[in-house]
């Protein structure tokens, strides 16, 4: 049965959702339509993840390679079959399962700076609000997290350290079947990286897909708390105040207060000059693969 010959490996909250959905558009390309399995990152693993809200991403990971292989049960005629799992670049065991699996597949990675990507992390599981610490206590609270078998999406500051996981592929597969690209290419130049990556895959590269829709924003989360609860929640003053103003002012008022309230949370200098201290070494590191 149909194999994947490419796989966008991660890495995580570096724009692989926008790659996923743009290449699907190309004609010759063949996407799964599950954007994560996480096939060669959990297969035949009984999955046993810790954290908040965990179990429910272990509901949509594919660890049998039967289930894997349906995936593509609907390849035609396309030249180029794929799929996008971000667990692939940290997770170890991806690599020589890919090896194993797809030995001639073209890898291509998207690598955000750490520090930045560690926070856009943070904040996808603040606003799934199953983070309940602020970011420098989560960053403290790592290794502990780590050890009680946290899914990996909970660890923010390992997930960035890019030598380590990159130098696993480069010394099992071929330089030729490694492609990086930089978030900053997919923000400034999306079309051009784009059409590199469809050279690379050796198909068309005059496809043009559409990329109206842009790579995701940073979340507007509440700024007042307990401005926002009051805003959502039951509360005796307003109970007292909703016959003294029309429904749809009142509902005009309160939408206008929580858009004032919130806004796109800014890393902090303290705790980003802490993250580019840990990743010093490894950013100097990968430089030299």
């Amino acid at each position: 049965m149909t194999m994947p010959n490419f796989l966008i490996l991660g890495a995580a909250k570096a724009g692989t959702t926008s790659i996923y959905r743009y290449l699907k558009q190309h004609p010759q390309i063949y996407m799964s339509p599950a954007k994560e399995p996480r096939f060669f990152a959990f297969e035949g693993e009984n999955l046993d993840f810790r954290g908040l809200g965990d179990e429910k991403e272990a509901d949509f990971m594919v660890t049998d390679i039967d289930a894997y292989r349906a995936l593509f049960k609907k390849v035609t005629n396309q030249v180029a079959i794929g799929e996008a799992s971000t667990s692939y670049l940290y997770i170890a065991k991806s690599v020589e399962r890919i090896k194993y699996y797809i030995p001639k597949a073209k890898l291509i990675a998207i690598l955000r700076d750490p520090a930045e990507r560690a926070y856009s992390n943070y904040l996808h599981l603040l606003k799934q609000e199953r983070e309940p610490l602020d970011f420098a206590e989560a960053l403290a609270q790592e290794e502990e997290r780590i050890q009680n078998n946290w899914w990996s999406f909970w660890h923010y500051k390992h997930q960035g350290l890019y030598y380590v996981q990159m130098k696993r592929y480069y010394d099992v597969f071929e330089k030729s079947q490694i492609k990086v690209y930089l978030y900053e290419d997919l923000k400034n130049n999306p079309l051009g990286m784009l059409k590199d990556m469809f050279g690379f895959l050796e198909i068309d590269d005059t496809f043009t897909p559409d990329i109206s829709e842009k790579v995701r924003q940073a979340p507007r989360l509440p700024k007042n708390k307990a401005l926002e609860s009051f805003l959502s929640q039951p509360h005796p003053v307003k109970s007292i105040l909703s016959p003294l103003l029309p429904t749809s002012l009142r509902d005009k008022l309160v939408n206008k207060i929580r858009y004032l309230n919130r806004g796109k949370p800014k890393l902090s200098p303290a705790v980003r000059k802490q993250l580019i201290e840990f990743y010093r070494e490894d950013i100097l590191q990968l430089q030299d693969l």
